[in-house]
């Protein structure tokens, strides 16, 4: 059985007061926090901004040893070049990113593509062909993707799919691809305001049992929003611990 790692996307909400992060504790410690519960997290904030070197080295020093930051490329990447001629803008990317691999805390690279990019093969073999070497894993938000050929280029290439979960947004029904499974609980379709109901994660974690099998899998929970993230994250976790009821 391979090991499963589930966190939440991000970690620097003001709703998870009072719940995941003591009243009175300063927000200049939630990551120490957050790592106390959760062996991963997805960072967001590098889709929208290159981080410093010295904020990145901050991260590392503040986690567990085997604590793994999964990275959103940049949306300059995604949603403006749109993969095309990448190679110099993935270098400014990567850069920042050194203390995370020097001290093997870079977990899964996370590409996630805008719902208007349609199926280009060729392009995405060719982003494929000039990324760094590392877990990169690919969301994909148009249903024109979600096609055998996609998944074989992927796996022949060392990439992943990610499986995407939003009741605002739905897709083709999908299976992992790729050296891991990477799984994104974005809003839930059966709790209220986006929360995920007990039901609806235990379906999720005899998924994620059956995957573990073949590969590791990767959480993330993305409906930060009063404090559903951690509570959803913690959930899935005890019950995937525990087993579950079947």
């Amino acid at each position: 059985m391979q090991r499963v790692r589930i966190g939440c996307s991000g970690w620097s909400y003001q709703d998870w007061r009072g719940g995941l992060y003591p009243d009175g504790l300063p927000q200049r410690r939630w990551l120490e926090r957050y790592a106390e519960v959760f062996d991963t997290v997805e960072v967001n904030a590098t889709f929208y901004r290159l981080p410093k070197h010295a904020t990145v080295e901050a991260w590392v020093e503040q986690v567990p040893d085997d604590f793994l930051f999964a990275v959103k490329a940049s949306r300059y990447l995604t949603h403006m070049k749109r993969l095309h001629e990448i190679a110099d803008a993935v270098a400014r990317f990567w850069e920042p990113l050194e203390p995370l691999r020097r001290g093997r805390r870079l977990g899964p690279v996370l590409w996630q593509l805008p719902e208007s990019f349609q199926r280009d093969d060729d392009l995405l073999a060719s982003a494929l062909d000039r990324l760094p070497r590392a877990r990169h894993c690919f969301e994909f938000r148009h249903p024109s993707w979600f096609a055998a050929p996609v998944r074989q280029l992927l796996e022949e290439r060392g990439a992943s799919l990610v499986i995407g979960d939003d009741k605002r947004r739905p897709l083709p029904p999908a299976r992992p691809a790729g050296e891991l499974a990477y799984l994104r609980l974005h809003y839930g379709h059966r709790g209220r305001g986006g929360n995920y109901s007990e039901a609806e994660l235990d379906g999720w974690r005899r998924r994620i049992a059956a995957w573990r099998s073949r590969r590791p899998v990767f959480v993330y929970l993305n409906n930060d929003w009063r404090g559903y993230a951690p509570a959803n994250a913690r959930y899935l976790a005890q019950r995937l611990s525990s087993g579950g009821d079947g």
